[in-house]
């Protein structure tokens, strides 16, 4: 629901159907609170004249769009992708990206085998605060990052299908390859491939590693990175991301508790920095993934080649 709404917003796309395979849920969830967060209402006269399939290969056998948006369950991202990309079809494929690596590189040489864009849907590299952050790492106008410690946590999913997933018991990559993901491609796409990783990870209900907590270091720099995160709370336990920081001339803290603004402090006093809206990242993302088509030019941000190197370092956390 939440890129339904972002493609509807986007004057650069034309949203032509949405396909489900329990067509019922689409018109039941308008206006829902989808996963972590509620999104703006989509009314039914918004989707009527937009076309409904239930299965895939029917849809991509009765029309020709340019493009698809694939947010389905882990196990089926490849799959899926496949099915488009060898229909000729450009592909926005939610994270994670592939759990097995040799899929992943499937993808990413049909996609450069038939000329079309794949990108991968790493959202919080769209987000104003976190894109704050990695400005202030680029420029060094804080000094230089020494410490950066990210977490993100969230109660058992039990939403959409995510019941069934806990019967088919690490089919969806549990809380690393599905929730603490997000972190680990921040850090790595601010702050490089860690040479050390020392990690624990904690079985729940949809995994062997539905809790993660790491440090990187790196063997050039004295830079620590912390890594935390899961979903091993009850369904009901609140979302919440967050980041701290040291640099050697302040240390800055952003947290769900004030989603507004990024706190910045020195020995001598704090000032509040606008964190924008994280919402925003949803759009940004498919409004940067539509101008990549429309200017026929292959996405710098969010690449699959990124995404890959992503699950490589989120193995390393098992």
């Amino acid at each position: 629901m939440t890129h339904t709404l972002n493609i509807l917003k986007n004057p650069n796309l034309n949203l032509t159907a949405i396909v489900d395979k329990n067509t019922e849920n689409i018109s039941k969830n308008l206006g829902e609170k989808s996963g972590n967060f509620s999104i703006a209402t989509i009314s039914a006269e918004q989707l009527s004249s937009i076309n409904i399939y239930s299965d895939f290969a029917d849809y991509l056998n009765a029309e020709t769009p340019d493009a698809c948006v694939i947010a389905v369950h882990t196990n089926l991202h490849y799959k899926l992708a496949l099915q488009a990309l060898e229909a000729g079809v450009h592909v926005f494929l939610e994270k994670p990206f592939c759990l097995e690596i040799p899929e992943g590189e499937h993808l990413i040489a049909v996609a450069k085998e038939k000329n079309l864009t794949l990108m991968i849907g790493h959202v919080v590299r769209f987000m104003p605060a976190y894109l704050t952050l990695k400005k202030w790492i680029d420029t060094e106008e804080l000094g230089k990052l020494e410490f950066l410690s990210l977490s993100r946590f969230s109660g058992l999913p039990v939403w959409g299908q995510w019941k069934e997933k806990q019967k088919d018991f690490g089919s969806s990559g549990g809380a690393l390859f599905d929730l603490v993901i997000h972190d680990i491609d921040y850090a790595q796409w601010v702050c490089g491939k860690p040479d050390h990783i020392t990690a624990q990870c904690l079985p729940g209900k949809l995994s062997n590693y539905d809790y993660v907590t790491a440090l990187w270091k790196y063997d050039l720099s004295n830079l620590v990175v912390k890594v935390e995160g899961g979903n091993i709370f009850h369904a009901v336990f609140p979302f919440q991301a967050a980041f701290t920081a040291r640099f050697e001339h302040a240390s800055v803290l952003f947290s769900g508790k004030d989603p507004d603004h990024i706190i910045v402090t020195t020995d001598t006093q704090n000032r509040m920095v606008p964190a924008g809206d994280a919402m925003e990242g949803f759009s940004c993302e498919i409004g940067y993934f539509a101008s990549c088509l429309l200017n026929n030019r292959p996405p710098l941000i969010c690449t699959p080649e990124s995404a890959l190197q992503t699950i490589q370092i989120c193995n390393r956390h098992i």
